[in-house]
């Protein structure tokens, strides 16, 4: 393709036919129809059989955990191939503009980086609302689809999306399913949790954890100590070593942390 709806010039794109926009929470609230749902009930560790939470704990025959991994997070559709681009997707009359990623603890664009490319590209458009997230990234950029670990295999696991979580994720419902009742399936092997790890990014991820250890900081995580540094934006103190989460009176809010900041 060399032309598109976009308000400014492309090198080239590539243009895929007939796709589909579905909104995902009704998708979910279809296929969830009739299931028990309990929210708001923090898991502090995973033991055969058996997930701790602060207030008792819960039995299972096999479970499926779908965060951080390790728990111990008018336009066509556009996605920048530049690993630091934007992607842009409309609902209705909402255009969703994202980009602005980052490291957890790191600085980087964040939302004043997305209000200056809309007030450039779109002088028009008003912001509605505005919002993070955090995604898992594997380490060498393929999820992890799979059994948890060999000493819990009843736990299963499905992350690291890599910001493609509605397609990804009825992968992983194929895979998981099989894994469950104990069905081959071919592809278990290229997502498995346990492949092997020893990638460029595992050494960065080494060296991130040995320099927040070794920064003085007001604040520490408690997972394992790394320096915390504070978000203005979301007014969260973040851990560049693993991301965890915390708000401003210091309760958890995103894993692999267990627990929340001493007063």
């Amino acid at each position: 393709m060399e032309k598109t709806e976009l308000p400014f010039q492309i090198a080239g794109a590539i243009g895929l036919e007939n796709q589909a926009q579905f909104h995902p929470l009704k998708f979910l609230a279809e296929i969830s129809r009739g299931l028990p749902i309990y929210e708001h009930t923090f898991v502090k560790e995973f033991a055969k059989h058996k997930a701790v939470t602060e207030k008792g704990d819960i039995t299972f025959q096999q479970a499926i955990i779908t965060t951080h991994f390790p728990i111990n997070n008018k336009h066509g559709m556009y996605i920048d191939e530049d690993a630091k681009g934007k992607s842009f997707r409309n609902y209705q009359d909402l255009l969703l503009l994202g980009g602005g990623s980052h490291r957890t603890g790191k600085d980087g664009g964040k939302w004043e980086e997305l209000r200056r490319f809309a007030r450039n590209y779109y002088p028009d458009a008003k912001e509605r609302f505005a919002w993070a997230t955090q995604d898992c990234m594997t380490l060498d950029e393929i999820p992890y689809i799979g059994t948890y670990s060999k000493n819990l295999n009843c736990c299963y696991v499905a992350t690291g999306f890599n910001k493609w979580g509605m397609s990804s994720s009825m992968v992983a419902a194929k895979l998981l399913k099989d894994l469950i009742l104990q069905k081959e399936n071919a592809c278990e092997e290229v997502f498995s949790p346990s492949r092997n790890m020893w990638t460029k990014q595992f050494a960065v991820n080494g060296f991130e954890a040995t320099k927040g250890l070794l920064t003085i900081a007001p604040k520490r995580c408690p997972h394992m100590g790394c320096a915390l540094k504070w978000n203005p934006e979301e007014r969260t103190w973040d851990c560049a070593c693993h991301g965890s989460r915390f708000d401003e009176s210091g309760r958890v809010k995103d894993n692999p942390a267990n627990g929340d900041l001493d007063a």
